[in-house]
């Protein structure tokens, strides 16, 4: 008989019946205290050779039904490498197909990054001398909060990702973005950390990560519509992270997300906040098309309807921020599908390029170095 199980850091899943390889019937669980669900992540025992038909059942009534179209699951037998695997949807249900080479099968919304890994990820990064490690408070369930800053600078740029903790490519795209901070050799990190402090936060949410949840923290708060009233009591992360920006100024954000739906990389700006300047806007517009020339995973033409001035959510950390400091501050978005302007259908959309893409967005902030300001 198989075995299907999700407790672990960010596993989700609810076994409705796994009598039958062929005829596995699941559940995703909604986040702790919110309605919030897509996120799932678990383990298959007991199946080496044995053909499996995953159906997760309340896939249609997901909290983005139109990200399931074209989508195809990962999976893992070692938890290092994932592969895309045949995924239907039928406008209800969500069905995996494979049939393993292995005893145990992990699958997952995207390749978990999980709440360990960050713990190493911050480890690594402070034990090779060039990032210092700080801790800005707890979470409501006791967790740290980690910031890494590199560089010294005079220019305050912030990236920060994984506000909404099931976006898990945020967190490859952290490490390979710390990873290249890290590589003495590098002459991109060189030359940023020289002219710039980068403060980096690759964990908004350790709470959501590892409870598996997809939008929330263990308040059950939406963490990016938090920014302008933030607490102690329902939303910390966001509390600890706006009270250091505050101290150390910000004069460019990049804010890191998934999106369930558009097949595409791309940007959503400011242009929404109250009475933006020529001059303000002019640094979001010029970041794109940077970041397009540099790479061909990213795109300007698909994105996010631009807002009118005025009309913006200033609750978000890229409302809040280009409006509290008038400086850039951008939400960058990446699939949780492939890129279909540039795509890759056996990883489709994965950690490696995610990582890659990094890069490329730390090269396009130094082509800038000298726009990045705030009071704009």
């Amino acid at each position: 008989m198989i075995q299907v199980s999700s407790r672990f850091d960010s596993g989700n899943i609810e076994v409705i019946a796994a009598d039958s390889p062929d005829a596995v019937r699941l559940r995703i669980v909604k986040d702790g205290a919110a309605d919030f669900f897509q996120w799932f992540h678990f383990r298959v025992s007991g199946v080496r050779d044995v053909p499996l038909t995953l159906a997760i059942e309340n896939a249609g009534a997901s909290s983005y039904p139109k990200g399931w179209e074209g989508y195809r699951a990962v999976a893992s037998t070692d938890r290092q490498t994932w592969w895309r695997v045949d995924t239907g949807y039928d406008g209800g249900v969500l069905t995996i197909r494979h049939t393993p080479d292995a005893d145990t099968v992990w699958f997952a919304y995207f390749a978990p990054y999980s709440l360990e890994r960050h713990e190493d990820l911050a480890a690594r990064a402070q034990a090779g001398g060039t990032a210092r490690l700080e801790r800005l408070g707890a979470t409501l369930d006791g967790r740290d909060l980690d910031m890494l800053s590199f560089g010294s600078g005079d220019k305050p740029l912030w990236i920060i990702a994984r506000q909404h903790p099931g976006e898990s490519m945020c967190g490859w795209f952290m490490e390979g973005l710390v990873d290249r901070l890290c590589d003495p050799y590098d002459p991109v990190a060189r030359a940023i950390m020289a002219r710039a402090t980068l403060r980096v936060v690759p964990n908004m949410n350790p709470d959501g990560v590892y409870r598996g949840h997809l939008r929330t923290n263990a308040a059950g708060a939406n963490l990016n519509r938090e920014w302008r009233e933030p607490s102690l009591a329902n939303s910390p992360e966001v509390f600890h992270v706006v009270r250091h920006m505050e101290a150390t100024g910000v004069a460019m954000c990049l804010d890191v997300h998934g999106d369930e739906a558009l097949p595409y990389n791309f940007i959503a700006g400011y242009e929404g906040i109250p009475n933006p300047s020529e001059a303000h806007l002019a640094r979001l517009v010029r970041y794109k098309d940077e970041l397009a020339r540099l790479t061909p995973d990213f795109q300007t033409a698909h994105g996010y309807p631009k807002p009118a001035p005025g009309q913006g959510n200033l609750t978000t950390s890229t409302g809040h921020i280009a409006d509290r400091f008038r400086c850039a501050a951008m939400t960058l978005e990446m699939p949780f599908k492939d890129t279909a302007n540039n795509p890759m259908p056996e990883v489709g959309w994965s950690p490696e390029r995610s990582k890659l893409l990094a890069g490329h967005c730390l090269e396009a902030m130094l082509l800038m170095i000298d726009d990045w300001e705030a009071g704009l």
